[in-house]
């Protein structure tokens, strides 16, 4: 894989031979006749037309990410949540139902109440910890199983394996949501699932200057969503924006290698910390699911969560007194980076069913960088004493 993530081949190169896949920063294209426009238009022939439809950039991004995740075919998509949204859209019809993972991204979260509001979209939550637990919440109308592993910002893990067997049996198709994790980490497809979405402004872009989603999957499916929801709808993404996750993605694994090993350390010293009551993070030794954790993850990423012993008010005041971290919703960049979910992240989320997903008010979600780990436990120790 560290190999694909530098060397997949981009098909189109241009008349110097460049090494870098180029940027074609156009909208349109030309054709050669009228003629080769219709036949282009009737699909009958291969070629571009309009950068909406298709464009060399975007098309080489589109290729990597298959590769990586071992999927037959990607889209591009212009932010995480239009890749979502596509995909929701494209599995469900009025009256439908969506069976999700006790726990998602706020605006995740906004999208299922918006398709229930408007086209009775019914949507329920499961901790999907048991084979019982699915077949009890999947009902004649479920359309998908829409799951994050580990889920934000809680970090629990679905096991992947197990809700791919029980859906196979009904005939629905997984979603999941591999922002996390990276297809470096986790390859849900290769668990037995069926659709795969990033937030690729995280850890594929990796520098904190793109927005970007991506979607992996069958070819059969893949095709249909991109002949409808992402051409009809139009949230695509741009040439230079594609160039900019194509460039990304060639350090990923070195970089998904250094967040690991520093939020490893910064989990265990915030575990032995007097003012820290939890620590939420997939890679340590006593984490509650280790034994999923070490079947489908090879570490246990650059996200921690953990809650401090106090209120809501004590832990925006650690968050105000830190000087290197910086207070910021986003994660995955080469920046460690803080928030406070329940105010911030899932604060579209109501405070019932956020404290039903464990999202309480002391909760802290910390995206670990690629400082040194010294200096990171420098600034939150100086915190947390203060």
């Amino acid at each position: 894989m560290e190999t694909s993530m530098i060397h997949s081949e981009h098909k189109v190169r241009d008349v110097h031979g460049s090494l870098t896949m180029p940027i074609y920063q156009t909208s349109t294209f030309s054709f050669s006749s009228a003629a080769e426009g219709a036949r282009r238009f009737a699909g009958e022939e291969e070629g571009y037309i309009y950068s909406r439809l298709g464009n060399p950039t975007v098309k080489a991004l589109e290729e990597r990410i298959a590769v990586l995740e071992g999927g037959e075919r990607g889209l591009a998509f212009a932010s995480g949540m239009a890749g979502v949204s596509a995909v929701l859209i494209a599995m469900t019809k009025a009256n439908d139902h969506i069976l999700c993972s006790n726990g998602l991204y706020g605006c995740t979260y906004g999208l299922l109440q918006m398709l229930e509001e408007k086209y009775d979209i019914t949507h329920d939550f499961s901790f999907m910890e048991s084979e019982e637990e699915l077949r009890n919440k999947i009902n004649k109308n479920t359309s998908c199983i829409f799951i994050e592993t580990p889920i934000n910002p809680t970090m629990k893990v679905v096991d992947l394996s197990m809700v791919a067997q029980v859906a196979k049996e009904y005939g629905i198709p997984v979603v999941v949501d591999n922002t996390f994790c990276t297809p470096y980490l986790q390859r849900p497809l290769e668990k037995g699932c069926d659709i795969v979405i990033h937030s690729a402004t995280k850890y594929i872009g990796g520098h904190g200057d793109v927005i970007a989603g991506l979607v992996v999957g069958k070819g059969e499916f893949m095709n249909a969503l991109a002949m409808a929801e992402q051409k009809d709808i139009g949230g695509v993404l741009s040439p230079f924006d594609a160039w900019l996750l194509l460039r990304g993605i060639k350090t990923l694994h070195i970089r998904m290698d250094r967040h690991s090993s520093n939020a490893a350390e910064i989990a265990r010293k915030l575990k032995e910390h007097p003012r820290v009551e939890n620590v939420y993070y997939p890679g340590m030794e006593n984490h509650e699911q280790k034994s999923i954790v070490k079947k489908q993850m090879k570490t246990g990423g650059g996200v921690i969560a953990f809650e401090l012993k106090g209120s809501k008010s004590e832990a925006q005041n650690f968050m105000d007194r830190l000087e290197l971290i910086q207070i910021a919703v986003s994660l995955g960049d080469a920046e460690t980076l803080i928030q406070h979910p329940a105010t911030m992240t899932h604060a579209v989320v109501p405070e019932e069913k956020r404290k039903e997903m464990g999202i309480g008010d002391s909760l802290i979600r910390l995206s670990v960088g690629l400082e040194a780990v010294e200096d990171i436990w420098h600034d939150m120790n100086q915190a947390l004493q203060s």
